[in-house]
């Protein structure tokens, strides 16, 4: 394997642990047709060239009272960099959001979080979300059912795939390589609930 190509055998690791990456090393090799040696060689590059980011648990939220799942659109008063910088701080202290994406459109920022309840969403939206300095707008939309949802990227095995240089500031550049099995960190995600939209002011906590 090079530095900035993927070949088949590569694709095949990475798919395999995007199924299940509690496989064990020996496993891997077995399913990818290498001996267990050269496999966990080239995990450990994959891991080194950022390729592989990490490896989590996911957990299922309905088993965990985790039932109501909201988008969130927000508006900033001025889209300047201390207030984009604010925000971002902000909002990664606030464990329920779980995708945080800046925008085009009308909106600055869209969010999807995870809450127990409609209560809790309303205090996430009325007590902590309108409270970051710089909050023009919020509108939120509830998910009554979830469709579809992925977490495999679409990666074909038939085709070779460049690895694209790491942004330097994204802190993702080339990095030691890690033990072969990193201790796995939760993630929850799915939902239902209904539609919802406010505007934050001092005098009003409605949706």
């Amino acid at each position: 394997m090079t530095t900035t190509v993927l070949d088949r055998i590569d694709i095949k690791i990475l798919n395999e642990l995007q199924q299940n990456a509690g496989l064990t090393n020996v496993e891997l090799a077995s399913r990818v047709h290498l001996s267990p040696s050269p496999c966990l060689a080239r995990v450990r590059t994959l891991e080194k060239l950022g390729v592989i980011d990490r490896r989590i648990a996911i957990l299922d939220p309905a088993v965990l009272g985790i039932g109501v799942t909201a988008f969130i659109q927000i508006k900033l008063e001025k889209q300047v960099q201390l207030s984009l910088e604010n925000f971002t701080r902000s909002i990664d202290r606030l464990s329920h959001v779980m995708e945080c994406y800046l925008m085009t459109g009308d909106s600055d920022y869209l969010l999807r979080v995870m809450v127990p309840d409609i209560d809790a969403l309303e205090d996430l939206i009325v007590s902590k979300i309108s409270r970051i300095p710089g909050v023009l707008s919020i509108r939120s939309n509830l998910a009554l059912k979830r469709i579809s949802h992925k977490t495999v990227l679409p990666i074909d095995s038939n085709q070779p795939v460049r690895i694209k240089p790491c942004h330097p500031n994204s802190g993702r550049a080339e990095r030691p390589a890690r033990s072969h099995y990193d201790a796995p960190q939760g993630k929850f995600d799915g939902g239902m609930g209904i539609d919802a939209s406010r505007t934050p002011d001092h005098n009003a906590a409605g949706f």
